[in-house]
């Protein structure tokens, strides 16, 4: 049983950090239209290039988020990866919290929850 619930942690993470990425390309590649919709923003805003430039700089980190979940995968074995997997994801729990409480409540269902239980899954 452990062993499943071991394995729900990983396939978990790694679901995150391919999320991360998608928000990544979302808020890089997006029309204005489609960021607006989907980060809960008025599309005059996300058509102002302040704007898309934040965006961009914000689609980064969450991108870069992603990519050192995997990379870790690849670099790490057993307790060291769970090491860095949780202190990578207690930082994107962080963020989404103050993303949830400043920008738009979906942050803490489609953010903050799946790395919050990623985290339990990894230390039970």
């Amino acid at each position: 049983m452990e062993s499943y619930i071991n394995l729900l942690g990983v396939i978990l993470t790694l679901l995150v950090a391919i999320e991360h990425i998608g928000i990544c390309c979302l808020e890089m590649f997006a029309s204005p239209e489609k960021q607006a919709k989907a980060f809960d923003m008025d599309v005059n805003f996300t058509k102002q290039k302040a704007a898309r430039i934040a965006l961009a700089n914000q689609g980064i980190y969450n991108g870069m988020l992603g990519v050192i979940l995997i990379v870790a995968f690849l670099l790490f074995k057993a307790a060291i990866l769970v090491q860095v997997w949780i202190l990578i994801l207690s930082l994107i729990v962080i963020v989404a919290a103050y993303g949830g409480f400043t920008a738009t409540k979906k942050i803490f269902l489609l953010q903050m929850l799946p790395a919050l239980v990623a985290i339990i899954l990894l230390l039970i």
